[in-house]
């Protein structure tokens, strides 16, 4: 395997980060929005929002991810293996994020068709640019510090890009439709396939692949496969993506519908005021009068600015004391203050926020991690096989991220019509959606006791996790033996 100098420069490091914002722009929006979307804006029923979202979503993790981590493994050009597909994914990728999110004015079979259609294409592309991109993080440097140092510039891009989404988003929609949030989320999703272009072909002309396979070392698609399946790491990382993208989605989607249907409107407000008077009078009027919307955005700042906190602690106890045991008691103590809300009064807003902001700051800290141990993976698989096959490491892995996307996001819709919640396609004309009282609690459930489950069931799995701390430094020594003394 050939290798040059593995240091990456400040520069370069920025430039990789803003891939993942481009891509998140996407992916937090799909997680926060895409159910209330179908359901709220679009005007699905429940039940047919989570069959799309679940059946669409499990083709693309089954189906495009493996088939574009094999192409993308078997690539050759002057640019290298991964960042072609970046390039050439940047402008369709844009350009179908903004029709996904539009509105035809179709009749109902015509809008079922048209959601699924578009949903399709936006995760085909979709995977046929993130999983590159992140498969490129593989092969930018075999220095382990080095590649703990590029997670940390990539998350912090990511919790910029969900800090939008989360925050500001809601509220820029309705402002930006006049209270029409079908022509507000079309206003904010063309800017936004806008800015993730740009960032995309930034990435492109910034970054270097600089691990590079030998001939020796290429390897046919039974090997990959076959190598992927004797890989017990691999597995269990398969699995605790799966199960965080669930709980990810099912939190992420719920809690617009918490708001909405649980939170008490007078408390939220009243506790809200102070900050929205002090961003107003200087000069941040996002949030608009909606107590609601405000509420979310601000609910969801607290989390995310923790989360950022969190992530600038993760390279330091990942370089002491390992990523696995990291991750774990990480993901430990972010459960607990996902599980708390349960006991949660609707006018306990102070409690809300507070969880909120404790959950962000433990769960940070596992951020860069997951993606740093799935790059382990790849060097733990060249360590045993003396074969780099990086792309098909990391497409397992984004089958598993959209696996647990498309279970927890339809569990979200199908959860809520459990409940008996009422879309917008069952509105008489003229008059408001009373929910019934039974939402409240399904609600309640979606944003505590649900998301719980998976995340609990992935601190188990760690348990079986070999690549602890003494094991990276071995596969670290190794490989850079191997490669002739070049970390």
């Amino acid at each position: 395997m050939r290798s040059t100098t593995q240091k990456v420069s400040v520069i370069e490091k920025i430039g990789y980060s803003l891939g993942d914002l481009a891509a998140n722009l996407v992916f937090q929006t799909l997680i926060t929005y895409l159910a209330y979307f179908y359901t709220d804006i679009y005007g699905l029923k429940s039940t047919d929002a989570s069959i799309i979202m679940l059946s669409v979503g499990l083709t693309a993790a089954f189906i495009f991810n493996p088939i574009i981590g094999v192409l993308a493994d078997r690539t050759i050009s002057k640019w290298g293996k991964f960042r072609p597909w970046i390039l050439y994914s940047a402008v369709p990728l844009g350009v179908v994020a903004l029709l996904a999110f539009s509105t035809p004015n179709f009749s109902y079979k015509g809008k079922l068709i048209y959601a699924a259609v578009t949903y399709t294409f936006l995760l085909m592309l979709y995977a046929s640019s993130n999983l590159p991109y992140s498969a490129l993080s593989g092969v930018l440097t075999g220095d382990m510090g080095e590649r703990n140092s590029i997670s940390s510039y990539r998350f912090v891009a990511v919790m910029f890009a969900q800090f939008f989404v989360q925050v500001f988003m809601l509220p820029i929609i309705i402002a930006a439709g006049h209270g029409d949030k079908a022509a507000g989320i079309e206003a904010v999703m063309t800017w936004m396939a806008i800015v993730g272009t740009i960032m995309l072909l930034i990435t492109f002309f910034s970054t270097r692949e600089r691990i590079v396979p030998t001939a020796e070392q290429r390897s046919s698609i039974k090997d990959d496969l076959s190598d992927l399946v004797k890989n017990r790491p691999w597995l269990i990382m398969l699995s605790l993506t799966i199960l965080l993208f669930i709980t990810l989605a099912m939190k992420g989607g719920s809690y617009v519908f918490y708001f909405n249907n649980y939170v008490d409107k007078a408390a939220l407000a009243q506790f809200i005021s102070p900050v929205i008077s002090a961003l107003s009078g200087v000069g941040i009027n996002f949030f608009g009068s909606d107590p609601v919307a405000a509420g979310f955005g601000l609910f969801n700042a607290g989390g995310i600015i923790f989360m950022l906190v969190g992530i600038s602690f993760s390279k330091k106890l990942a370089d002491k004391y390992g990523k696995r045991d990291v991750f774990q008691y990480g993901l430990l103590v972010a459960t607990f203050f996902i599980l708390i809300f349960i006991f949660f009064k609707p006018g306990n807003v102070l409690l809300m926020f507070g969880s909120q902001i404790l959950h962000g700051f433990s769960y940070g800290i596992t951020i860069p991690v997951l993606w740093a141990m799935i790059a382990d993976v790849a060097d733990y698989s060249e360590m045993k096989t003396n074969r780099r096959a990086t792309a098909i490491i990391f497409s397992a892995m984004m089958v598993g991220l959209k696996a647990g996307l498309s279970i927890g996001g339809a569990l979200v819709s199908w959860i809520l019509g459990l409940y008996g919640y009422l879309a917008k396609e069952s509105a008489v004309a003229g008059q408001e959606i009373i929910q019934p009282a039974s939402v409240a609690e399904g609600s309640r459930l979606l944003v505590s006791i649900f998301p719980s489950i998976p995340f609990l069931v992935g601190v188990g799995l760690l348990f079986f996790y070999v690549i602890d701390k003494k094991m990276e430094v071995k596969i670290e020594a190794e490989l850079k033996a191997r490669r002739g003394g070049k970390a």
